[in-house]
């Protein structure tokens, strides 16, 4: 299984390649990975292109933490993110309206596995 460095590259290279992926959403996600992985990082999208940064560069739209295996599971598309947060594995700071499109982006990631 890939490691969380890992996925955000994939997320990264995927977005490089097609960036309408992010279907014109402008912000940026923070992931605040906790457990075995315990790590940050920024999916940040702009209308023309899309990045990935480890760490906190820019002021964050919506903040998403959720354990490293819940994240991982969330990716592979075994965990519906909806179900995450409901059953508070997953907490959403920020705007909710863009924690609804994160799946589109994250499926992006699900995608290039196969």
């Amino acid at each position: 299984m890939a490691t969380i460095k890992e996925i955000f590259q994939l997320i990264e290279s995927e977005l490089e390649k097609d960036p309408s992926r992010a279907d014109g959403i402008e912000a940026v996600y923070q992931f605040n990975i906790t457990g075995d992985e315990e790590s940050t990082y920024q999916v940040i999208l702009r209308s023309d292109s899309g990045s990935v940064v480890e760490g906190e560069k820019e002021t964050a739209d919506c903040t998403l933490t959720i354990d490293s295996a819940d994240f991982k599971k969330m990716v592979d598309g075994e965990l519906n993110g909806t179900e995450a947060f409901m059953s508070g594995l997953l907490q959403i700071d920020g705007d909710m309206g863009l924690a609804l499109r994160l799946q589109d982006i994250l499926s992006a990631y699900s995608a290039a596995q196969q």
